[in-house]
């Protein structure tokens, strides 16, 4: 059985569906590339699942350690290249709290580093992850 079923619904715009929940997700082509733009773009959803994973394997790894990572949050910026057409580099901010100890610090992010994501990309993808502590 699949776990994505997708359809095209036309005019640059995609449908896909979880098979095991029903959610379903949208997709437009971008306004600099023919399309709506009133949905996440193909590459935007490679950028955004980017984000998810390396925010799961550190959730994974502070469960593991007590910790409570429920406040942190993160901005992702693509971009893109031209010739070919392809996103050229990532860029992620993620915001911790900063009474996450040294010890923990490099757990989280040597583990979001090695998330299924990062390491599926293409190296010719440039991945650069910050990490911000504060109160």
């Amino acid at each position: 059985m699949s776990t994505i079923t997708a359809r095209y619904a036309g005019q640059l715009r995609t449908e896909a569906t979880h098979a095991a929940s029903g959610n379903t997700i949208l997709t437009d082509a971008p306004t600099d590339n023919q399309g709506r733009g009133e949905a996440f773009s193909p590459t935007d959803l490679v950028c955004a699942a980017l984000g998810s994973c390396m925010m799961t394997i550190m959730g994974i790894v502070a469960d593991r350690h007590g910790l409570d990572l429920t406040a942190v949050s993160w901005d992702t910026t693509k971009h893109m290249l031209s010739e070919p057409r392809r996103i050229g580099q990532i860029d992620l901010t993620f915001r911790l709290p900063a009474s996450l100890p040294e010890k923990e610090r490099a757990l989280l992010e040597r583990a979001a580093k090695t998330c299924p994501v990062a390491l599926s990309l293409n190296p010719e993808i440039k991945q650069q992850v910050q990490f911000l502590y504060s109160e």
